[in-house]
């Protein structure tokens, strides 16, 4: 545990934006697999829509490592 307070509160940032981070990754996880599924199905014009979601989601710089190591956009 921590006994200064600098350090309790970068304890407590730290939780918050894990959590956000977590919650981001999720989400970019969901729409990969809808594109996926698009792509599947031959939907290019809903693949092309959730394409610009994900790109813009990774642009924004909090799962980079998360998702594009996996897959080359």
């Amino acid at each position: 545990m921590a006994n200064i307070k600098s350090a309790e509160k970068r304890i407590r940032t730290t939780k918050t934006k894990t959590a956000l981070n977590k919650s981001r990754k999720s989400e970019i996880k969901t729409y990969i697999k809808k594109f996926d599924l698009a792509i599947e199905n031959g939907n290019i014009e809903e693949a092309q829509e959730l394409l610009k979601i994900i790109d813009k989601k990774i642009k924004k710089g909090s799962s980079q490592k998360c998702c594009t190591q996996k897959r080359c956009f």
